[in-house]
């Protein structure tokens, strides 16, 4: 019987460091009414602040296959420009830019956008994979912030990147009040 109360410190410290190995913090603005998964929307790009390339477009694909789950059918995506060089546009805002001009000329009623800070495998033994995204819905045509929100995580050693983020995409989209 001993022996059980000594291992309850070692069994505590032990729970304790496998419960922050996978840790997540989310913050989010409430939007004051629900938006409607029926309505037409756009999606924006996410602008890639990571030192990630293409970080964007991949969270910009979880996030279309995560509003189809929620009922959001009628979602187009910004058109991709390529210059005259054949190479992709490299200027994040002046790519985001160009979106919300395409997107003024539509007919819809939200437009999804945000950023990506972190999007990555740390350095280190265990390699785990970090993702930390931001999200905001935009009221069209006034381009009024109706619903924000951001999340961070750090997976598990053995997880993917992809599987990563899409937990924090999933946490993020489950806080919007869908219709």
């Amino acid at each position: 019987m001993d022996r059980v109360f000594q291992r309850i410190p070692y069994i505590l410290f032990l729970t304790i460091i496998i419960s922050l190995s996978g840790c997540m913090t989310h913050q989010h603005r409430e939007n004051e009414t629900a938006v409607s998964a029926k309505s037409t929307w756009l999606m924006l790009p996410l602008i890639n602040y990571s030192q990630t390339p293409m970080a964007g477009e991949r969270g910009e694909a979880i996030l279309e296959t995560r509003l189809h789950a929620n009922g959001v059918n009628k979602l187009t995506i910004y058109p991709t420009e390529i210059p005259d060089d054949g190479l992709p546009l490299l200027n994040e805002r002046l790519r985001y830019e160009n979106a919300l001009t395409w997107a003024r000329q539509q007919q819809a009623e939200y437009a999804i956008t945000g950023t990506i800070e972190e999007w990555r495998y740390k350095s280190g033994l265990d390699g785990e994979p970090a993702v930390g995204l931001s999200l905001k819905i935009l009221k069209l045509p006034e381009e009024q912030v109706i619903w924000s929100g951001s999340a961070a995580r750090a997976g598990w050693s053995r997880e993917s990147l992809a599987a990563t983020a899409q937990v924090v995409i999933n946490e993020l989209i489950s806080e919007i009040r869908f219709n």
